[in-house]
C-alpha cells in the first residue's frame, strides 16, 4: 500500500514514518507540507493511502480534497477533534488524534485495505469494542439489542444495561454486525431479530415492538413495521 504523509510539520511526519515503519505491508512514497506541495505530490506518486493533517501551510486537508478531481483514499490525522463529524463527510476511512496511538494506526490500516479492496473481508466478530470518549465497553454481539441513528452518531441498546451512544454511523454497524440476525428496518433503526419478544400494532401506519432486555420499546414508522412484517412472513431475521 503506497502511501503519502502530508502534515506542516517536521516533527510530525518523521513520527508518523516512525509509526509506519513498523508496518513492512506499507510504502512511504512521499511527504508534504502545504497544499500546492500536497498536489504536486498526489500527482506525481499516485499514492494508494495518504495521511493529512487538517491544518496545512495555505489552507487545510478540506481544501486538498475539494481541489482534486479525484482524491485519494484519506485519513485525517490532526490534534483536533472538533473536525471529525466534517472528515467523515468527505468519506474519510478513520480520523486519528495526535499524539498517534500505534493500535489505533493499525486499525486505519486495515480500513484502508478494505477500502482500496486489498484485504479479503472479516469474518462477523462475536465480541464488539464499542468506544466513547471515556471508556471502551467489550460487548457480546447476542447483547446487542438495537441500534439507532442520530446523525453522525448511534445509539446502542445493550440488554441489561444503560444504552451507549458511539460515534459511528448506523451503516458501519450494518456492515460489521452478522445478518441474521440484524435487521435494519430503515434509514435509522437495526433491530436483533433474536431479541424480539413482541409486536403491537396499534395503526397500519405504526408498531412498537418490545425487545428482550430493553425496558422501553421501539416505535416503528410504516416503512419499518412494514419491513418486519414482510421479514418475519419470510422466515428471514
Amino acid at each position: 500500500m503506497r502511501v503519502l504523509i502530508v502534515d506542516d510539520e517536521h516533527l510530525a511526519r518523521q513520527a508518523m514514518r516512525r509509526l509506519l515503519a513498523d508496518h513492512p505491508r506499507v510504502e512511504i512514497v512521499g511527504e508534504a507540507e502545504t497544499i500546492e506541495q500536497a498536489i504536486a505530490a498526489i500527482r506525481e506518486t499516485q499514492p494508494d493511502l495518504v495521511f493529512l493533517d487538517i491544518e496545512l501551510g495555505g489552507g487545510d486537508g478540506f481544501d486538498l480534497l475539494a481541489a482534486l478531481e479525484r482524491p485519494p483514499v484519506v485519513v485525517f490525522v490532526t490534534a483536533y477533534a472538533e473536525h471529525a463529524v466534517e472528515a467523515f463527510e468527505v468519506n474519510a476511512v478513520d480520523y486519528l488524534l495526535k499524539p498517534v496511538a500505534p493500535e489505533r494506526l493499525a486499525e486505519s490500516l486495515v480500513r484502508a485495505e478494505r477500502e482500496l479492496g486489498l484485504a479479503p473481508p472479516v469474518a462477523k466478530p462475536h465480541i464488539i469494542a464499542l468506544r466513547t470518549p471515556k471508556q471502551t465497553v467489550l460487548v457480546p454481539v447476542a447483547e446487542i439489542a438495537a441500534l439507532r441513528a442520530d446523525g453522525d452518531f448511534t445509539h446502542v441498546f445493550l440488554a441489561g444495561r444503560p444504552a451507549v451512544m458511539i460515534w459511528r454511523t448506523l451503516s458501519h454497524f450494518e456492515d460489521l454486525l452478522p445478518s441474521p440476525p440484524f435487521l435494519r428496518l430503515s434509514r435509522s433503526l437495526i433491530i436483533n431479530r433474536d431479541r424480539l419478544r413482541k409486536i403491537e400494532a396499534p395503526s397500519r401506519d405504526s408498531a412498537q415492538v418490545s425487545l428482550d432486555g430493553v425496558a422501553e420499546p421501539m416505535v416503528l414508522g410504516r416503512t419499518a413495521a412494514s419491513r418486519l412484517r414482510d421479514a418475519l412472513a419470510t422466515g428471514r431475521s
